[in-house]
């Protein structure tokens, strides 16, 4: 398993946080949250916590061996199984 997914940027852009303030909230530069973010580098244990620990989720919302589900593919999900509802 050598590939790690994230879902940093669908969190950040969620919440309206830059690179930058993340950065700074976590202790690294901005360009480390955008290499993140790319797939281009790997986080650490603690750098993934304190990412996951910054949003208020458990790490696995964020990272993952497997690839997510795509936000279109949820939301498209989400409506159909609410078509059903009264």
């Amino acid at each position: 398993m050598d590939d790690l997914y994230n879902r940093i940027a669908v969190f950040r852009a969620e919440r309206g946080v830059t690179r930058r303030a993340l950065a700074e909230a976590v202790g690294v530069n901005n360009q480390t949250i955008g290499y993140l973010e790319r797939g281009d580098y790997k986080p650490s244990l603690e750098l993934a916590m304190k990412i996951a620990a910054y949003f208020g989720v458990p790490v696995e919302m964020l990272f993952s061996f497997r690839p997510f589900e795509s936000v279109a593919d949820t939301l498209r999900r989400a409506a159909a199984a609410g078509e059903g509802s009264p």
